[in-house]
This record gives C-alpha cells, structure tokens and sequence, in this order.
C-alpha cells in the first residue's frame, strides 16, 4: 500500500504519515517526492511517499507495540550505518529456511557461496553472502543483489513473516554504496551551484533516492526532486539560490 504526505520538513512529514496511519516509523518505507527549503517569502515544503506493506485486508496496518528502549531503524530499511556483527549461526527455523532458500538460490543460478546471519533484530534479519561471485550476485548497481533481496522477503512472507525485514548483503557493498552515493550527491551539489543549472541522476531505488535528498537538505540554495515513474526514478538536484 501507499500513500502521500506533505510537511513543512521531512521530519513533519514522516510524523504526520505515523500518526495518521497509526504506525511506528520504521512499519514503513519512506520516499522523498520532493523537498523545497524555505526562504523569506517561501515556506518549505517535502512531499514524501509512504510505502506500507498489506499485513491484511485492513485499510491500514496494525500498530505494533514496543518498548521505548527498543532500537529504531532511521534508514527506512536497510541496516547502513549499523555495525557488522560478522558470522552468525541461525537461532531459529525460519532462520534456517531462510539461509537454506538463500543458499539454494544463489547456487541454482550458478553462483554458489556461502550463506550466513549478518545480524538480527526484532522486526529486522541480515543475511550475509559470500562467494567468488559477488561482483555478479551485487550486479550493476546493486541490482541484482536488490532482485534477490526482494525473492527473500516474498519468500519470508510465504513463512508468515510479514513483519520481519530481510536485508541481503555480500562484500559490505551496502554501505560502500552508501559512501559513495554521499560523495556524489556532494560532488553533484557542487557543480549545480557553480552551473546555476541542474543535473539529473541515473535512475535510483527508493533508499538511494532517500539517501540523495537527505544528503543535500541542509544545504541552503540547492534543492532536490524525484521525476520519473516506477520503482527505479530519478533524482533531479537543481540550483535555487540562496533566498
């Protein structure tokens, strides 16, 4: 499911979306539509999209209950910025099933490895690879490795999962990719402002896009936008002055 919200700030947007929804913020997986700062004649505006996953035939999900002590995930999803815990052994059968289904697949393909626990959490499971293949299992721009994610939390749903995220990883590309996306969003950010024009990013998933559009909001006289449709859009960064 999905829908869309509007704030003055990405933070008063993602509120909005949790509480009119009634869920925590890391239920859901936010996408930035648009983001305007403000300025003296200007109010700043950021349009978010929110993306649900169907936990039933309710029009909206169930809210969980958590502790207030309990870890929340600011990366919509991914596990960028949390620490390699390393090899772990499954603790538990869908554990297993999942490292199982992971390991059968990558070898179906032809491109066998080894399958482990890269972490754990309460709603969240990292599954880590390792195989003289990675540079194809990650694929260009981590598309492959999003394609076989994706498998993996259809295939944790058919466990009765739902609620749990699966995150796949292999040779720590998600957070070299992460490293790299900040770079160039500044990098990027830099000849929009000595052009006073815009550049248009190669086509994105959500997270990247994400990453792109938080990265640049604190900079003053550039602004960022998504265009295009599906799954993969792309990110326009565009000078605006300072105001």
């Amino acid at each position: 499911m999905e829908f869309e919200f509007e704030g003055r700030t990405e933070k008063e947007a993602i509120d909005r979306a949790a509480d009119e929804l009634g869920l925590e913020k890391d239920d859901f997986d936010v996408e930035i539509l648009e983001s305007q700062k403000s300025g003296l004649f200007k109010k700043g505006l950021v349009k978010i999209k929110v993306h649900v996953r169907d936990f039933g035939s309710s029009s909206k999900p169930e809210r969980r209950v958590r502790n207030d002590n309990e870890h929340e995930d600011n990366y919509r999803g991914n596990y960028i910025g949390k620490a390699v815990i390393g090899e772990l052994a499954p603790q538990s059968e869908f554990e297993e099933k999942i490292c199982a289904f992971t390991s059968g697949l990558i070898e179906r393909m032809g491109y066998p490895g080894k399958v482990s626990i890269l972490f754990r959490e309460k709603y969240k499971l990292g599954i880590k690879m390792e195989s003289e293949y990675s540079s194809i299992l990650i694929g260009k721009k981590g598309k492959n490795l999003d394609a076989l994610q994706m498998l993996l939390n259809i295939y944790a749903g058919r466990l009765g999962k739902d609620d749990t995220r699966i995150i796949l990883d292999t040779e720590n590309y998600r957070i070299r990719r992460e490293e790299s996306l900040v770079r160039l969003a500044y990098n990027v950010a830099e000849k929009v402002r000595e052009s006073r024009g815009s550049i248009l990013l190669e086509p994105m998933n959500p997270f990247d896009r994400w990453l792109i559009h938080t990265t640049l909001n604190d900079i003053n006289d550039v602004e960022t936008k998504s265009e295009g449709d599906g799954l993969y859009k792309q990110v326009r960064v565009f000078y605006r002055g300072l105001r």
